[in-house]
C-alpha cells in the first residue's frame, strides 16, 4: 500500500507483485529448500535483513571479519632462491 499510497515509492510499485502473491507459500518453500540445499559448511549463505541499508551493510562487514580472522591470511613466502634474487633485481631497478 505504501507504494500505491507514497508518491515517493510509486516506481517500486509493479501490478505483477498483486498478480504473483497467490504465489507467496510456493515462492517461500522454494527460498527454503534452496537455502536448505546449497548452504554448506564451506559455503554458507547469510540471511540479513534489508530494510535498513546502514544496518544490513554492518552486519556483512562482521560477517567479511569474522571469517577473514577464521582464515588467518597470510602473504605468500617466496623460496630461499627467490628471496636471494631480490637483492639482484633490486640493483637492476637502481641502475634504471
Amino acid at each position: 500500500m505504501e507504494r500505491i499510497e507514497r508518491p515517493e515509492k510509486n516506481w517500486k510499485f509493479a501490478s505483477s507483485d498483486i498478480t504473483e502473491r497467490k504465489y507467496f507459500d510456493d515462492y517461500m518453500k522454494a527460498y527454503e529448500d534452496m537455502l536448505i540445499n546449497t548452504s554448506t559448511k564451506a559455503a554458507p549463505w547469510y540471511i540479513v535483513p534489508a530494510d535498513r541499508k546502514w544496518f544490513s551493510r554492518y552486519l556483512v562487514s562482521e560477517v567479511i571479519l569474522e571469517k577473514l580472522k577464521e582464515m588467518d591470511p597470510k602473504y605468500p613466502e617466496l623460496s630461499k632462491e627467490e628471496l636471494e634474487s631480490l637483492d639482484k633485481w633490486k640493483k637492476i631497478l637502481e641502475e634504471n
